[in-house]
């Protein structure tokens, strides 16, 4: 089973927002995903709880329950110099929006993208054990992401989602650019 061995970084208040987004900047592309509270009955549906932005060694968790989307992470999320890589972005892009109307800029969408490299997979579980040969967990997929505080385990699983996306890229490219 796949672990992220980096530094998880849990953000509850904007001043810390601040300071992620600041190291943030600083990158060519980062991993990108969010969590939702799972809603059990029709008709009920909940913000994102969670915003997950990672490095290949840190992975920043924005609490959006606590703080919302706070200027400076709307920012990231529309600053054309960062790339940011995630899967099924067009559920993240529409819950965004509820939080905040911004048009997210230079985004790569995972499975659009494996596609060019002869993958027809498009879950993170299946790429991610095609590239790697490893299995990702999903065991927290349906927990409360709106908890007073996360667990380990939904701290694990929603770095390593974020994580996975930049490392298959990452890889991707990597073997592009040896092919040549």
């Amino acid at each position: 089973m796949e672990r992220f061995e980096g530094r998880i970084i849990v953000i509850q208040t904007e001043s810390e927002a601040e300071k992620a987004v600041a190291y943030l900047e600083q990158q060519k592309a980062i991993g990108f995903d969010t969590e939702t509270r799972p809603a059990f009955h029709k008709g009920v549906s909940h913000q994102i709880a969670l915003m997950q932005l990672s490095t290949l060694d840190t992975c920043f968790l924005f609490r959006l329950n606590l703080i919302g989307l706070p200027d400076c992470l709307a920012d990231i999320l529309i600053n054309p110099a960062i790339k940011k890589v995630g899967l099924s972005l067009k559920d993240d892009f529409s819950a965004i929006h509820k939080r905040k109307a911004i048009a997210p800029t230079n985004f790569v969408e995972l499975q659009s993208f494996v596609k060019d490299y002869g993958i027809e997979d498009n879950g993170l579980q299946r790429i991610y054990g095609i590239l790697f040969g490893k299995r990702i967990s999903k065991g927290q997929r349906l927990s409360n992401w709106e908890a007073g505080v996360l667990s380990d385990a939904q701290k694990m699983y929603a770095a390593i989602d974020a994580w996975a996306c930049l490392k298959i890229f990452n890889e991707l490219k990597y073997r592009e650019k040896v092919k040549k």
